[in-house]
């Protein structure tokens, strides 16, 4: 089977994904192409989403964040950020995504706006509404665990002095 002429190629659009959850969160590759899938045909409908054709590309988890490239038509940038706005949780975890950045290829949406893995993350008590209380740090957050139910509130250092 012969290739398409060049001229007659789909063209592709990387948008750059950073993706921030709680600590305990666990996420993978297919759980957001399924999140990514079901925002679109929410948000533009069973036509828009195919004229979309949003496909994530790479995925990299690291302790309550990750990064991922998602592949999208040229022309159709606008709505697959607005899709992407409105993913709001990943297999029953509540989630926050950003759209770092735009790129013409891979290599390039790689390059500028994939960061790797973040700084460590570090464990520490911290005294919160007056109980001591583990806490998950991620400079400048910190996420404190709830003591009933294991959830947790997000804060940051000006709330503990």
């Amino acid at each position: 089977m012969k290739h398409l002429p060049k001229h007659l190629r789909p063209r592709w659009r990387y948008l750059a994904v950073g993706i921030e959850t709680w600590p305990t969160a666990s996420l993978d590759r297919r759980a957001f192409q399924r999140a990514v899938w079901y925002a679109a045909q929410n948000l533009l409908g069973d036509t828009g989403s195919a004229e979309t054709d949003m496909t994530v590309l790479q995925f990299h988890d690291y302790d309550g964040t990750a990064e991922a490239i998602v592949r999208t038509r040229r022309g159709q940038t606008d709505p697959a950020r607005a899709a992407l706005a409105c993913v709001d949780s990943i297999d029953d975890d509540e989630v926050r995504v950003r759209v770092r950045g735009i790129s013409g290829t891979v290599r390039a949406c790689e390059e500028k706006y994939i960061r790797g893995p973040p700084e460590p993350t570090e464990q520490r008590h911290v005294v919160f509404e007056n109980a001591d209380r583990g806490a998950t740090v991620r400079p400048p957050r910190y996420d404190v665990e709830t003591a009933s139910d294991g959830a947790f509130v997000g804060a940051t250092a000006l709330d503990f002095r």
